[in-house]
């Protein structure tokens, strides 16, 4: 289902691409270029009243394919078809335990610093 979402949106994309990119930004547009075709059939105004509702109708129509697409992704899979992300792993991974054959650090009881000794009285 959601690659049928993403075809129809990938259509009405490049509907709705078409629809700007043949649109005259300051009205002619399509109506101009059809040589006097246009005014014969829908007229001027018309022609571009009707590129502009497409546009919005267009837009319109991708975001709510967008936003009911979202309802979509996951529903056909489960949690065990989807390989694990590295987090989850870590987090199901049992603790690291460090190799025998280490030296460990002497005992901060054992090896206390030595008590400072007080300097030699120079003036006697």
């Amino acid at each position: 289902m959601l690659i049928f979402f993403g075809i129809l949106i990938v259509i009405a994309c490049i509907l709705l691409g078409f629809f700007v990119l043949v649109q005259n930004p300051k009205g002619g547009g399509l109506a101009g270029n059809l040589g006097g075709f246009g005014n014969q059939v829908m007229g001027v105004r018309q022609t571009t009243d009707v590129l502009e509702k497409g546009t919005w109708i267009l837009a319109a129509v991708i975001a709510v394919l967008c936003l009911t697409s979202t309802m979509f992704i996951g529903a056909g899979t489960t949690t065990s078809d989807m390989p694990q992300s590295a987090s989850e792993r870590s987090q199901g991974a049992a603790p690291v335990t460090p190799p025998a054959n280490t030296t460990t650090l002497p005992n901060a009881a054992q090896q206390a610093p030595a008590a400072p000794t007080a300097p030699a009285d120079s003036n006697k």
